[in-house]
């Protein structure tokens, strides 16, 4: 598993409106068999009232979603499946809405 890797979201019952998950969690943690996920979502996209640093907008499979990092939560290692895509090129922007959640920047 790497950070910024992206899954299909466990939860069958929020796949509808939040259909994937990506990986957040540092490399140096690895060996926990839990890792922080943050959910990519169809609503919300493009909302007027979400700050675009908290809920960044990323492409996965041609599909406009919403990171959004205030969901942020664990998900056990054997729930994730095999990864779909990479956000690795975007860890700046998911490395900063984590960072607005936590000190509001």
């Amino acid at each position: 598993m790497a950070q910024f890797d992206v899954y299909v979201n466990p939860q069958p019952a929020s796949r509808q409106s939040t259909p994937y998950v990506v990986d957040v969690q540092s490399q140096f943690i690895g060996q926990l068999n839990t890792r922080f996920v943050m959910p990519l979502s169809r609503v919300g996209v493009a909302s007027r009232n979400v700050p675009v640093n908290l809920c960044p907008v990323v492409q996965i499979e041609g599909e406009a979603l919403s990171l959004m990092a205030h969901l942020a939560a664990p998900a056990t290692v054997r729930m994730l499946g095999k990864p779909v895509a990479s956000l690795t090129h975007r860890a700046s922007e998911i490395t900063g809405a984590l960072n607005a959640v936590i000190s509001g920047f």
